[in-house]
């Protein structure tokens, strides 16, 4: 007889432990899904917080949590483009209104029938400048668009980068000269083979002689190194203008440092520069030391 009560005690006491836990369950479950129809509706922010802790509920939780914190990296990158885009169509349009309105204008005197041949020569030199800078920004941004779709992919070859370098620098001897600059150019006396794309190699090579002869205040370096499993290409011009907060947004489209430069190119340049070098795996940074910006490109060594 007490074996027999003792064992329904024993029964009760486990049937309630077990009726407690059920209940206390179903508390966080409503608590649980509270907290999420709060997040679903905008009124918090919060990851999911648990009253009742159990093994697998609190495993259910923190893969919950895990996809809240996903989801706000997703709708942060989210943001992110649609104010890069917002700001690229806005600065498009800029650029294009600009020798646009230019254009109109001069068309609209070269209609004035007391126009002299000189200056009807000066307008139509005026126009044709404002009509290549326009075929300038749009080729750009096409070649832009097209090198950052999925389906763009580039042929990887071997590439002796000494020679290239030397080859594209070559090309440039005359803009060197109209700026007064003599190049400082270090090239590594042993041969540097990398994997890359050839015109793509010599794009990225050109934008940033381009970039650094451009907004360049004094003399430019251009330094070719080999490492074990990289090589390096650095182009050093004195940025006097430029600010450490720039350099996050100097490879964004249409990003110019120097507003006041802005008729100086179509600020898509760097852009370009940065998805080359991904699509040939390699990388690209920026750096500010002592008012000069070290623009570094690291290849792949071939094997």
């Amino acid at each position: 007889m007490g074996k027999m009560l003792y064992l329904t005690v024993l029964s009760v006491a486990f049937a309630l432990f077990f009726l407690s836990r059920f209940i206390l369950l179903k508390k966080e479950i409503r608590s649980v899904t509270d907290q999420l129809l709060e997040r679903h509706q905008h009124k918090a922010d919060t990851k999911i917080n648990l009253a009742f802790y159990d093994t697998d509920f609190e495993k259910l939780a923190k893969e919950i949590n895990v996809q809240i914190d996903e989801t706000k990296v997703a709708n942060a990158q989210k943001r992110r483009t649609e104010n890069e885009l917002r700001q690229a169509i806005l600065n498009m349009s800029h650029d294009i209104r600009t020798p646009m309105t230019s254009i109109l204008g001069y068309i609209q005197f070269l209609e004035n029938e007391d126009l002299t041949q000189e200056k009807s020569k000066e307008y139509i030199m005026i126009i044709k400048t404002g009509a290549l800078r326009l075929k300038g920004l749009l080729e750009d941004f096409l070649e832009l668009s097209m090198i950052e779709s999925a389906e763009y992919s580039l042929k990887m070859d071997s590439i002796k980068l000494n020679d290239m370098v030397l080859e594209v620098l070559v090309g440039f001897y005359e803009e060197f000269n109209k700026k007064n600059i003599e190049p400082s150019i270090n090239i590594s006396e042993n041969e540097v083979w990398i994997i890359g794309n050839s015109s793509a190699v010599k794009r990225v090579i050109e934008n940033l002689t381009i970039n650094a002869i451009k907004h360049s205040s004094g003399n430019v370096a251009i330094n070719l190194n080999k490492t074990p499993s990289y090589a390096e290409l650095t182009v050093i011009n004195p940025a006097s203008e430029l600010k450490e907060e720039d350099l996050f947004y100097l490879f964004n489209r249409f990003y110019k440092a120097d507003q006041a430069r802005k008729g100086k190119g179509t600020g898509l340049g760097l852009s370009i520069t940065k998805s080359l070098m991904q699509k040939m795996n390699g990388d690209i940074t920026a750096e500010l030391k002592d008012e000069q910006l070290y623009m570094k490109c690291k290849w792949k060594i071939k094997p």
